[in-house]
């Protein structure tokens, strides 16, 4: 069965990406971000290889299916890409929308011995105990890297990839999105505030969970804040809806 939205899930998935470009948070032509589009996650939507997130339209995503990987020899997917979406999509079908970066800021957290993430602000401490860990790199997403990787989310929103990147995976795109660009400001902060050398004032325990609970609460304020960016898009670049 089709996701009924279809349509604006294209859209909004394509203002995304035109986004992450304008906030320089994507990495060349790498990375990749998927939307499900069947009720049990198996068919889903992925940007193709080699189209700079600035440019993607809603018609460019493409339609693929966990049950039939695609021929390597097709060059619009990167087989990194469908190793990890593929598998994470295969496995955890509540993961509706998946958005994938190796962020400036979180990547060089995730490339330190120890890449815990503490609560030192109320931006980091949204994420207070809700970050799932890899600290097992293994190499680029494919084969059985990938599988390995579906393993790790469990019932989480969020895969910090040691050495690598991060992954958010939520119900809809505004909050996968919104998850990884408040991730990497907080990742920010963060590393910011170590390059001082001096003592960080890190929340205790009950302000951390509170302040997290408090930005759950405010779950729906991701949606505005896509329909806040797809109305400059909207003005600046219509094409996206393409």
């Amino acid at each position: 069965m089709e996701y009924p939205n279809e349509l604006e899930c294209r859209r909004d998935m394509a203002a995304i990406f035109r986004w992450v470009a304008r906030e320089k948070l994507h990495e060349g032509i790498a990375n990749h971000f998927s939307c499900a589009l069947s009720e049990d996650g198996q068919i889903f939507l992925m940007n193709p290889y080699g189209i700079h997130f600035s440019k993607i339209t809603a018609s460019d995503l493409l339609v693929m299916d966990t049950a039939n990987p695609p021929d390597v020899s097709d060059s619009r997917v990167d087989i990194t890409a469908w190793g990890i979406h593929g598998a994470m999509h295969r496995a955890n079908p509540q993961a509706r929308v998946l958005v994938h970066l190796h962020t400036h800021y979180a990547t060089a957290l995730l490339s330190l011995k120890d890449p815990s993430l503490p609560a030192i602000d109320q931006t980091t401490a949204r994420f207070h105990n809700r970050l799932s860990w890899d600290l097992g790199f293994d190499g680029m997403g494919i084969g059985e890297e990938g599988e390995r990787l579906s393993r790790l989310l469990g019932n989480r929103r969020i895969l910090m990839m040691g050495q690598h990147g991060i992954l958010t995976a939520a119900e809809t795109p505004s909050l996968a999105f919104d998850l990884a660009y408040h991730l990497e400001r907080g990742c920010r902060t963060y590393m910011t505030a170590l390059a001082t050398g001096r003592e960080l004032a890190v929340m205790s325990d009950d302000v951390a969970e509170k302040t997290a609970q408090q930005w759950e609460d405010y779950d729906s304020a991701a949606e505005s804040h896509l329909k806040a960016i797809r109305r400059i898009l909207d003005e600046e670049e219509p094409d996206y809806l393409q």
